[in-house]
């Protein structure tokens, strides 16, 4: 799923954005701390960035601009100048278009999946940007980068071992769902090592620990008598499984 990160402080327009993202299939988030961008960006790794320039603090080509020191990310500018110098600006600061506001979501939507599909889809190269949504999961909010062995939860973000992803993975294809003992062993067997009961547990608990790093306690419940089920959001509050 490609991640958009929009970065516009009329909290009105922002909504209605991230609202229409989702609409078609994108995982979409807001900009909240202007005053430096940078730190949600990049735990948010967006495989797009919709840019204001009218901004609190630092208007949008100096943040085009920080954001072109770190990263090749494409970048949409979304703003009520309609002049020509200003869209002239924001080519020459990095950026890759330009839209004025009032928006037309039809356009708007148009160059977002052009831009994606030329970054990323049938007519790109190797772009070493974000990601590829090939290798993440993300189940509620709960990302798991299979290429860096990271998971990520809201802006934070921590390393795992490779059975820790594993196990991880397993869950998070499964969400929802009791997943049994057997089938974890059997998961971490396949990782070509030998495992019994015991390396299971122990592996399962530091997942839990790390999730709880993150801010994600009782993430993995216990099912008596079954295995595990990963809970997240809402269901968090329900334990007694």
């Amino acid at each position: 799923m490609y991640r958009i990160f929009i970065v516009e402080d009329d909290s009105k327009i922002s909504a209605v954005l991230k609202r229409n993202m989702e609409k078609y299939g994108f995982d979409a988030a807001c900009a909240s701390e202007f005053r430096d961008i940078m730190p949600e960006l990049e735990v948010y790794e967006p495989h797009l960035v919709m840019l204001d320039i009218n901004l609190p603090y630092f208007d949008g080509y100096y943040w085009c601009r920080q954001i072109r020191i770190k990263s090749n990310v494409p970048i949409i500018f979304i703003s009520a100048r309609a002049g020509e110098m200003d869209q002239v600006m924001a080519m020459d600061n990095g950026g890759d278009d330009y839209i004025t506001k009032p928006i037309h979501l039809d356009l708007l939507n148009a160059k977002v999946k052009s831009v994606l599909r030329r970054v990323y889809g049938d007519y790109s190269a190797s772009t070493g940007l974000a990601p590829s949504p090939e290798n993440e999961l993300n189940v509620q909010g709960l990302r798991l980068n299979l290429s860096r062995n990271e998971l990520i939860w809201q802006t934070r973000k921590t390393q795992i071992t490779k059975n820790e992803q594993l196990l991880a993975e397993c869950f998070m294809q499964q969400y929802g769902k009791t997943v049994s003992r057997d089938q974890l062993l059997g998961t971490l067997w396949d990782n070509a090592q030998f495992v019994d009961d015991n390396t299971l547990t122990v592996n399962v608990a530091r997942l839990r620990k790390k999730l709880e790093e993150l801010g994600l306690p009782n993430a993995i419940a216990t099912v008596r008598g079954m295995g595990y089920k990963l809970i997240l959001g809402d269901e968090q509050g329900e334990t007694s499984l």
